[in-house]
């Protein structure tokens, strides 16, 4: 798909126009979710009143102080990594479920659809899957 920028402008493909996809995490408790993340790692961007901008690296989500619990309990953000056991060795030590009252981190498994993840659960019990493809699957999805 195509679109223009003013009159007389080349086509642009929308493809190239995107700059990131941010989901929008639903919070029970804000400020614990937020302390939630920080302990995995990201950091934060911005923190309003309802809106928080978390960051690991380039990649980004926004958390929302708001909460369903339809919402919450069917959100699942996968995020793809090159090194899940990395990830593993990094959580262990965190103790989520004594620290932040969340369910356990499930070990890293293989899955059908030629993956490795790991399930944490944040304090709303949103799922996160950390995700690492197999090399040719990886090199595939990047080409």
């Amino acid at each position: 798909m195509t679109a223009t920028s003013g009159s007389g402008a080349s086509p642009t493909a929308l493809s190239d126009t995107v700059q990131s996809l941010r989901p929008f995490v639903p919070a029970k408790d804000f400020q614990a979710s937020k302390s939630f993340y920080q302990d995995l790692g990201f950091e934060l961007l911005h923190d309003g009143s309802d809106l928080a901008l978390l960051s690991l690296g380039a990649t980004t989500f926004l958390l929302q102080d708001f909460y369903a619990p339809g919402c919450a309990e069917n959100f699942v953000v996968q995020l793809v990594v090159t090194d899940v056991a990395a990830w593993w060795g990094k959580l262990q030590p965190l103790d989520l479920a004594a620290r932040h009252g969340v369910r356990a981190p499930v070990p890293p498994k293989p899955m059908p659809w030629n993956a490795t993840v790991l399930f944490i659960f944040d304090p709303s019990g949103v799922m996160w899957q950390i995700t690492e493809y197999n090399r040719a699957l990886a090199t595939a999805a990047q080409s």
